[in-house]
């Protein structure tokens, strides 16, 4: 679906981008992991024909960028990282105005709009002006007006900015409920977002690709010990036993697991007997051993989650382990023509 080689992008003497090579497949969820300023928002410009690149191929869905702007562009469903939204405008009268720019008939535009309008869960407020919507709700109208074509690919840059918990959670639920219909890629500086949403993460670094693969993937490579926080329950203790007796039955069994490095105690996640919570560290993916040994020893799950500090030490590997380069580099042979001067107002956004 995407195939990047060798991309670059310079503005002046300060190189943006590059060299930058990765490809997606069709269907997939990916997602462009880096620290503000890595080169993400100008990577997803470039695939969205908003930005041209200095040097290097970009091809989606077989076309290349440059040589077939005009269809790539009927291919791709664009949210910058400020959706391009006319606070003026009715979502209903946006949508309709949308699809027009994509090119659908006025009466195909009637069609489709309910549609988009239902699967981001807009219709309630279809009738408001933009301006008047909550943060949440302009993020909805800026992937509904993104989506409204049927792209093939749909890119998203920081789609989670400035949302709340909820909204997040309900954002979250929205990009998988696209998932099968697109292709999506997205882009974000919050790791745990990018690892709840998306089956692979790219993580961007200077302009290029520092690592990527599923979270799991990348520990593995980075990590050399997991961490798990686990919270279970004996249920069979006699009358009048309580927290000891629990507690050391589970940690018995716990420790048996092959892998298991050590176990320490933590204050119980729920009260209650026979409740015991422990971090659990091993030098291997254990969590399926650890179901299956406190199951057969008649302990109840409660609660089993890799610790996110842990995640956050893989991130700060990948962006900060090595020195960073120096913003002036030789820079390659220009291969492509300057970019115009102005672009679409849907297809537009702010690069970073």
């Amino acid at each position: 679906m995407i195939e990047i080689t060798n991309l670059h992008k310079y503005y002046g003497e300060r190189k943006a981008v590059g060299p930058l090579s990765f490809s997606i497949e069709a269907g997939e969820i990916v997602g462009l992991l880096g620290l503000n300023g890595a080169g993400k928002t100008t990577t997803l410009r470039i695939l969205a024909c908003d930005l041209l690149p200095s040097s290097g191929t970009v091809r989606v869905d077989g076309l290349d960028v440059v040589d077939h702007p005009h269809e790539v562009r009927g291919r791709i469903g664009y949210l910058p990282d400020v959706p391009p939204l006319y606070g003026e405008m009715t979502v209903r009268e946006y949508l309709l105005f949308a699809a027009r720019l994509r090119g659908l008939t006025a009466e195909e535009a009637e069609r489709r709009v309910p549609e988009v309008e239902e699967s981001t869960q807009v219709s309630a407020v279809r009738d408001d002006v933009i301006s008047s919507l909550s943060h949440g709700f302009r993020q909805r109208v800026g992937i509904a007006q993104a989506i409204v074509h049927r792209p093939r690919l749909l890119v998203l840059d920081e789609p989670i900015t400035g949302l709340d918990p909820v909204q997040i959670v309900e954002m979250r639920e929205l990009l998988r409920s696209l998932r099968g219909d697109h292709t999506i890629l997205l882009s974000s500086h919050i790791l745990s977002e990018i690892s709840e949403t998306c089956d692979r993460i790219l993580v961007i670094r200077d302009g290029q690709i520092a690592a990527s693969g599923t979270e799991t993937e990348l520990s593995a490579k980075l990590v050399e010990r997991m961490q798990v926080e686990l919270t279970a329950r004996i249920s069979d203790l006699p009358d009048g036993y309580r927290d000891p007796p629990g507690t050391d039955r589970v940690r018995a069994l716990v420790t048996d697991v092959p892998g298991v490095l050590s176990v320490e105690s933590l204050p119980a996640g729920e009260p209650g007997p026979g409740i015991a919570s422990f971090v659990v560290e091993s030098d291997r993916d254990v969590r399926q051993a650890l179901c299956e040994a406190l199951v057969k020893g008649g302990a109840g799950i409660l609660g089993l989650r890799r610790r996110e500090r842990e995640l956050e030490s893989v991130f700060l590997r990948l962006i900060g382990s090595e020195e960073k380069e120096s913003p002036k580099l030789a820079r390659p042979a220009r291969a492509r023509p300057k970019p115009p001067a102005e672009s679409p107002a849907v297809e537009g956004g702010e690069d970073a």
